[in-house]
């Protein structure tokens, strides 16, 4: 690198951190759990939007969903144009309740819909989750890129990212975190376009990339909806039955996204943020997968001398060092970093919460604001360091992206069964709610881990069921959806709701009662941007069927 990019990578870091510092210690709010955690409740729509983006935006997506652009084209941009469906539904459906209820976790609103067993199973699963969503896998693929660009050591890289990123988080609490996810997010958009907009000067435009890949037989790649006589792994069928369970969990259901959510000021800042959010996921497919094609077209064309991809992990690392001129590599680089440091911040900052209010309070009810915040920032360090453990195991998947929509398709299930049912079904019992997580959970496990030995030991475990084998992750997460839905249904039957289970502010009696709730006039009302978020995603689908 330059001593140009050098100096503006330099700065970003300094920068990031000093801002992440001052808003988190602003007026002294970090000193109460309320503002540590939760910013105060004080979080307006344009940041909640911004913060969801960031926050589900890491370096894992920009690498992984480039070599996806790459190796199979716009079809892995399912999971970002779905998104957007699914945030309709957190903003008409889910935030309400999570506003009402005035809750720090979703576990703590699982338990004043269901019961405190079901907070506890739900708090564990989060953690879990997170550290290896939100710190794990970011950190797996990001230092791919950031070697390829600065040189940097692999853990060198990786022990960097994470310490930078936890002076402001353990500092600042929630208040920084979405402080520096919101200037992050504008960090990384102007990143991810410079590059698109290098890949497309050098692939000749639109209808040059089009020959290119008519020539090499490869112009369905763009298409998002295949047939299952082409596409396997992710025919169009399995993005409609399946995205909607992983996706629910994720959106709606994942302390780590969904606190941004929490923090809002009130209902409809709630949810004109989630659904802001949505319309920037439109982005993604044009500027993260879009690119990666453009570049499998520049390589066939010979348009790069000499350049060749050897591992399509590094496909992003190779664009940005052939495509970028000096002084915007460092800028590139600095979006690498917010999208990763944005990511890490994010979950240690839900870990924390979690922890302090979940697992503490459980077992210490009389516990202080002070001790809630110290033993938070205790465990966002944990967090950083057992992610940073699970590195290696992570980096034995060939596609980054798919490999994380593989162990998500098996731990979504039951937890999307039991919000859904509870918000929906005003009969669902806790104790239907208890063991469908339960007993769903162990499903998920039991078949990932069957299908985890029969890779690495195929002789041994020759008798696994081929259906647990072949089964391609988007349909299985749905089978194990109807699995969950069968149990919750029986378990209710069986066990049916008592007395004292029924909080009727934390289900819809019917669910077109959403609608019937006020929100802000004319154009800024949640039901006329959800209706025109739905129609263009609907429009864009139909154009790139």
């Amino acid at each position: 690198m330059s001593g140009i990019d050098m100096a503006i990578m330099v700065a970003y870091c300094v920068g990031i951190v000093a801002l992440g510092c001052w808003a988190g210690l602003r007026h002294r709010r970090a000193s109460t759990s309320q503002g540590y955690f939760m910013a105060g409740r004080e979080l307006r729509w344009p940041s909640i939007g911004l913060a969801l983006f960031a926050t589900n935006i890491s370096c894992f997506h920009l690498v992984s969903l480039a070599q996806a652009g790459y190796d199979t084209g716009l079809l892995m941009g399912n999971f970002e144009w779905m998104a957007a469906y699914t945030l309709i539904l957190l903003g008409l459906f889910f935030a309400p309740f999570y506003i009402r209820s005035r809750v720090a976790t979703l576990p703590d609103f699982l338990e004043k819909r269901y019961g405190r067993e079901c907070r506890d199973w739900l708090a564990v699963i989060s953690m879990i989750a997170a550290v290896i969503f939100h710190i794990s896998f970011p950190l797996s693929t990001g230092w791919v890129v950031l070697h390829g660009i600065i040189g940097i050591e692999k853990w060198t890289c990786i022990v960097l990212m994470c310490v930078l990123t936890a002076i402001y988080t353990v500092v600042g609490g929630l208040a920084a975190v979405v402080m520096t996810e919101t200037l992050q997010a504008i960090v990384l958009l102007v990143g991810a376009v410079l590059i698109t907009f290098f890949a497309y000067e050098k692939v000749g435009g639109w209808d040059s990339m089009l020959q290119t890949l008519h020539d090499t037989g490869k112009l369905g790649q763009l298409s998002m909806l295949r047939s299952p006589s082409v596409e396997k792994v992710l025919p169009w069928y399995a993005v409609f039955l399946g995205y909607p369970v992983i996706g629910i969990w994720y959106w709606c259901t994942d302390q780590t996204i969904v606190q941004r959510v929490l923090g809002a000021r009130d209902e409809n800042n709630a949810r004109t943020g989630a659904l802001f959010c949505g319309l920037i996921k439109v982005l993604p497919v044009f500027i993260f997968v879009l690119p990666g094609l453009m570049f499998y077209a520049i390589i066939q064309k010979g348009a790069l001398h000499g350049v060749t991809v050897g591992n399509t992990k590094e496909v992003y690392g190779v664009m940005i060092r052939t495509l970028l001129p000096t002084g915007v590599l460092g800028i590139m680089a600095a979006s690498l970093m917010a999208a990763l440091m944005g990511n890490l911040a994010s979950a240690a900052n839900s870990i924390s919460t979690l922890f302090s209010y979940d697992l503490l309070k459980r077992f210490r009810p009389d516990t202080s604001d002070r001790m809630l915040v110290l033993s938070g920032r205790i465990a966002s360090f944990c967090a950083f360091v057992v992610g940073i453990a699970l590195v290696p195991a992570l980096d034995r998947y060939e596609s980054v992206f798919a490999g994380a929509q593989d162990i998500i398709s098996h731990i979504a299930p039951p937890i999307t069964t039991v919000f859904l049912v509870g918000i929906f079904w005003p009969r669902a019992s806790s104790a239907s709610a208890r063991w469908t997580m339960w007993l769903g959970s162990a499903a998920g496990a039991l078949i990932f881990s069957l299908k985890t030995l029969h890779t690495g030991w195929p002789e041994m475990f020759s008798w696994v069921p081929a259906f647990f084998l072949d089964t391609p992750f988007m349909m299985m997460a749905f089978y194990l959806f109807l699995f969950c839905l069968a149990l919750q249904v029986t378990f209710t039957l069986k066990w049916p709701k008592q007395p004292h289970e029924d909080p009727e502010h934390l289900y819809w009696k019917h669910p077109l009662d959403a609608l019937r709730t006020p929100g802000w006039p004319g154009l800024a009302s949640y039901k006329f941007l959800s209706a025109v978020l739905f129609v263009a995603m609907t429009a864009l689908y139909i154009v790139f069927r």
